[in-house]
């Protein structure tokens, strides 16, 4: 059986297809049109996923969306008659996308696709707890979804076993964490849906100083549940975030282009302490009710890494799995996944091991591309060569952008569209923010580490969680190791770290061990291979005009070594060398 998963219209679109019960491939629509958090109907990732599952449209057996539309207008609808006639016009500008898009889905799909099957409509929380659930490798879990709305849901509760989810609990809108979140974010100046992970990199440097600020804005129960003060914000009736309220009770808002003060650093820090607190009620509530040592969560919620590194300390619970994209990038997944094993009740066998799950390039099309360009580079002939050169590249303090295999699924570079450099200089986070990321030079990078020498540099309690492989996961770097490392040991002497395992990605995992015998330490930085304001790249192409407009030094693509100095020349801009 052949499902085709596709999430479109709000923000990150997305497909993925699942084959006979295996995740066979999945990708963001952003990555092909090289809009950031594309929301546009998804045709180059469907297309990638059909090709690499070597299907036509016509064998798919059904097709799933990752949410309710009728049940989401029906929610829009409701919130801007009740705020009319101050939500006007916002509903004016929504409606268009409304009308000729969201809610004409199956239309769309038929005719984008020529597609004749059915079509399944998905509960966007639904959604998300599938995308984690059934890719876990637990028979039974506790499953979270916290984001910032759905359909009507922002949060939802319940336990899943076997081939069956049963969400028992939800909180609707406007109640939602995540848009409190995001509203903070916006008043930080920082993009909402696109900024929330630099706020929470942001609060390392400030001090919780403003909790009870939050503690009047929400209501948070014993259980967990909680309720907004609605007078602090205005996003339920307009396309934008924190009231005047908001504003007289934290002071003025920071513009884009204003200096990080203090304050805001203590209102970030301030906010993720608070998040914390209503998450590990939460759980705490939930393992109480369920005796169930295994949680699955998912949405946007479930990326703040620094919360999730924490709950084994916090909470009961014993084991842990968030997929790579647990935003709404992964709700394609999710949506697929949970008519697959959920509505058909197909037998669960496929553990969510890696996310390698984008296109890949062998070395023949690397190669000419690379001829194609007149691009002058040095080829390998075995991967001993290759590994021993770029860690002594490395370890010369040179900064490498890294394409190999299959990209990943997800918001994190995770070993296949990386770039790579020394931990071990002081000065290598200032040359990546300003040189090569041209982003914030508050933001910090993540150590990648082999999974046997984890413990050796983090203080880590028990077994590693999945999630940890994701980079989903914050934890304190030993005391004594941090001047060691000081590339990738955070302000608060934390670390985002990756855990990488040899079965993963051999070259990747090889390369580590390399750098840790020439300096004595296994680890590496990883930052995403882009630069702000774009995607991760994708195809060599991608790569290759990324390097060519940064800092980077040296450029791997599968078996090939590319040097910034050797080519002077641009053809970023030419439409000749730009991959399909």
């Amino acid at each position: 059986m052949i499902v085709l998963g596709i999430s479109a219209f709000f923000h990150d679109s997305s497909a993925s297809i699942i084959v006979d019960g295996k995740l066979v491939a999945a990708a963001e629509e952003e990555r092909f049109t090289r809009k950031k958090h594309d929301f546009g109907f998804p045709m180059n990732a469907i297309n990638y996923c059909l090709n690499e599952a070597d299907v036509i449209i016509d064998k798919v057996d059904c097709i799933a969306f990752y949410e309710k539309p009728l049940l989401k207008f029906d929610r829009v609808l409701h919130q801007f008659l009740h705020s009319f006639p101050r939500g006007f016009l916002a509903f004016y500008k929504t409606m268009p996308s409304w009308l000729n898009e969201k809610l004409v889905i199956r239309r769309i799909i038929r005719n984008r696709l020529k597609y004749k099957g059915d079509v399944y409509f998905i509960d966007h929380h639904l959604a998300h707890a599938a995308s984690s659930y059934f890719f876990s490798p637990y028979d039974k879990a506790v499953v979270l979804t916290l984001d910032g709305v759905g359909e009507w849901a922002t949060s939802t509760y319940g336990v899943a076993y076997g081939s069956e989810i049963k969400i028992e609990k939800e909180i609707k809108f406007p109640h939602s964490l995540g848009l409190l979140y995001s509203a903070v974010t916006g008043y930080l100046g920082m993009s909402v849906n696109n900024s929330e992970y630099k706020t929470m990199g942001l609060s390392a440097y400030g001090k919780p100083i403003y909790c009870d600020k939050f503690k009047k804005i929400v209501d948070v129960k014993s259980d967990g549940s909680f309720s907004l003060n609605m007078d602090y914000f205005v996003y339920y009736y307009k396309m934008a975030m924190p009231s005047k309220k908001f504003i007289e009770e934290f002071g003025p808002a920071r513009k884009s282009n204003e200096e990080m003060m203090q304050r805001h650093k203590d209102i970030a820090a301030s906010l993720q302490s608070f998040l914390e607190e209503c998450l590990f009620k939460i759980l705490d509530n939930l393992y109480e009710k369920y005796k169930c040592p295994n949680l699955c969560m998912a949405g946007g919620v479930a990326l703040n890494s620094v919360a999730n590194g924490k709950i084994f300390t916090n909470t009961n619970f014993k084991n842990l799995f968030i997929q790579p994209a647990a935003g709404d990038g992964g709700t394609s997944v999710g949506a697929a996944a949970y008519v697959y094993f959920s509505i058909f009740k197909k037998e669960r066998k496929h553990l969510m091991k890696d996310a390698y799950l984008g296109p890949g390039y062998s070395d023949q099309e690397i190669k000419k591309f690379l001829d194609s360009g007149a691009i002058k580079y040095q080829e390998f002939k075995d991967d001993d060569e290759l590994v021993k050169t770029v860690a002594k590249l490395i370890y010369s303090n040179k900064v490498l952008g890294w394409l190999q295999g299959r990209m990943e699924f997800g918001p994190r570079a995770l070993g296949a569209r990386s770039i790579l450099s020394n931990p071990c200089n002081p000065k290598m986070q200032d040359i990546l923010n300003l040189k090569v990321k041209h982003r914030e030079n508050f933001r910090p990078f993540a150590p990648v580490i082999c999974v046997e020498d984890v413990k050796d540099y983090f203080d880590v309690k028990g077994e590693l969680p999945l999630a940890a492989d994701f980079m989903l996961m914050v934890y304190p770097i030993k005391k004594e190791k941090r001047k060691l490392i000081p590339a990738v040991t955070h302000i608060d002497g934390t670390g985002r770290l990756q855990v990488i395992r040899r079965e993963q990605n051999i070259l990747y995992y090889d390369l580590i061990k390399e750098f840790g015998k020439l300096s004595g330490i296994p680890i590496l930085i990883n930052t995403s291979f882009n630069i702000r304001g774009e995607p991760i790249v994708c195809t060599p192409y991608d790569a290759y005009r990324c390097m060519m407009g940064t800092g980077i030094d040296y450029l791997v693509l599968g078996k090939y070594l590319v040097s910034r100095e050797d080519n002077k020349r641009d053809i970023w801009d030419s439409e000749k060398y730009a991959s399909d």
